[in-house]
């Protein structure tokens, strides 16, 4: 059986986070605090390509704190992208510690399907 799930990302798991950054060839992610330019920001920090500020994730709630100035200061393409890879190996991981396996296909559209075996069967 087929099931579609429409996903909001929050950012709760740093094995996750330092896996979509390995997989984007970000660096990896710290936890600490970072100057923002509306302040300061403490959580996992991630710093996305010429971004002036990095992306904070408070990991207790999966929020997550930035200032790019409406894309002036960071596209908000690579934020999108950082989450749906983030989102991809989230499930990944949740799935395999249940004994299943995961195949993922690129879509045209650049979506990312993701089949989850039950039980592991391929």
């Amino acid at each position: 059986m087929s099931h579609v799930v429409e996903v909001k990302t929050e950012v709760k798991d740093a094995a996750a986070a330092r896996a979509a950054c390995q997989r984007l060839k970000l660096e990896q992610p710290a936890h600490g605090t970072a100057r923002l330019f509306s302040g300061e920001a403490t959580g996992l920090i991630v710093k996305l390509p010429d971004w002036q500020y990095p992306v904070v994730f408070n990991t207790s709630t999966g929020e997550a704190k930035y200032d790019n100035y409406n894309g002036r200061w960071g596209d908000q393409k690579q934020l999108d992208q950082f989450l749906q890879i983030y989102a991809v190996e989230a499930t990944k991981i949740q799935a395999r510690k249940k004994g299943h396996s995961v195949t993922e296909t690129q879509l045209a559209d650049g979506g990312i399907k993701l089949t989850v075996n039950v039980g592991g069967a391929a």
